[in-house]
């Protein structure tokens, strides 16, 4: 069974979602796999994924296709669709443009989120904002967040919105702690804002740490359920892990079930982390 997290108004968002990075191509269009993309986003979809993830960006347009292709066959009101338009389209007429093109690959009148995928420097946040704000009063978009932000930026751009920031899209998992290092999760807490976790198992590379399989062996579970837990356990924490086998699928979900106690959430949290770049740009 699914859970959730509450938004700012009140409103839901399932705890676990369902990326589909990689699903269409990588950033160009990508047409050989389509029969097993839209396989995996309609089992997600069966199974209770009812957050789909995507962007613009992702396939080159072509991975929204392909989730508008699976959604219409499914009641809209009982999905929670996010997409992100890309960096280079950050000034007022680019966003207004990349946005219905969104709506139009994915068959929709409506986002139910729509994040700014990256910083762009060059462009002024407050003109990003001026188009993001108008889609919100059109109805077009119910909720506005950003992703791979850092603290500075997150504060200048919730400075611009005309609503409270839904989340802030970032990579967090127990191998990479550099969004609580820099601030950024605590400043999500304390301002209701939602931290969106991707690669939340370190593309696969979580499951053979060795404190993660010893606790995972301990209750019965895998280690991706173990490091998904631990994710969405955290206060304003959701996590958006990426499958495309049914049974990892399944098994994802089942990190719901997970209750670990606080000597095992101890050891994880003293997990060492291997050596990378602890500040996003």
């Amino acid at each position: 069974m699914m859970e959730f997290e509450s938004l700012y108004d009140g409103g839901k968002i399932p705890v676990i979602g369902q990326g589909t990075w990689g699903l269409g191509g990588g950033m160009t269009a990508d047409y050989s796999n389509d029969v097993m993309a839209l396989n995996v986003i309609r089992t997600a979809i069966e199974l209770g994924y009812t957050h789909i993830d995507t962007a613009e960006m992702y396939g080159g347009g072509h991975t929204e296709e392909l989730v508008g292709r699976v959604i219409a066959d499914f009641n809209r009101e009982d999905l929670f669709i996010t997409s992100k338009a890309w960096k280079l389209t950050m000034n007022h007429v680019d966003v207004l443009t990349a946005l219905e093109g969104s709506l139009r690959r994915l068959g929709t009148d409506y986002l139910d989120l729509y994040l700014i995928h990256r910083p762009n420097r060059d462009i002024p946040l407050r003109e990003t904002f001026r188009a993001l704000n108008a889609l919100v009063e059109q109805g077009k978009v119910r909720y506005l967040g950003v992703s791979n932000f850092n603290r500075e930026q997150l504060m200048r751009a919730q400075a611009h919105c005309d609503i409270s920031l839904a989340t802030n899209q970032v990579p967090y998992h127990l191998h990479n702690r550099s969004y609580v290092v820099n601030g950024v999760l605590k400043y999500c807490q304390d301002k209701n804002i939602l931290l969106t976790a991707y690669s939340p198992i370190d593309r696969g590379y979580l499951v053979d740490d060795p404190t993660v399989k010893e606790i995972a062996i301990k209750y019965n579970a895998t280690p991706a359920q173990v490091a998904i837990n631990w994710l969405i356990r955290q206060p304003q924490v959701i996590a958006l892990p990426m499958s495309t086998k049914r049974e990892h699928l399944e098994e994802n979900l089942g990190a719901l079930e997970l209750e670990l106690a606080a000597a095992e959430v101890e050891k994880l949290d003293r997990i060492e982390l291997p050596d990378t770049v602890l500040f996003p740009e």
